[in-house]
């Protein structure tokens, strides 16, 4: 299971505005997607971890997390991002 991180394009960024906020002060958890999340961050700083690897991203990467990922979540710089679920298919 990948976990996907881009630029947004200008419609996207425009799009994820109106989606519901999520901050985050800096801290380590686990944490499993249940459904599909997509997020545009905001402001901060966080690299995942999972069996697979390291990812790592923060201000201004659209990041897609798929259904189903046990990751651990470390937040070093305060986040904030927009965010919206899409249930599993």
């Amino acid at each position: 299971m990948e976990i996907e991180v881009r630029k947004p394009t200008e419609e996207e960024a425009k799009l994820f505005k109106t989606y519901p906020t999520w901050e985050c002060e800096p801290s380590e958890f686990p944490w499993t997607y249940g459904d599909t999340e997509i997020c545009l961050m905001v402001e901060g700083q966080v690299t995942v971890t999972t069996d697979e690897g390291e990812v790592s991203f923060g201000a201004g990467d659209l990041v897609r997390f798929p259904a189903g990922l046990s990751c651990t979540w470390k937040v070093t710089e305060r986040v904030r991002k927009h965010y919206i679920f899409k249930e599993a298919s």
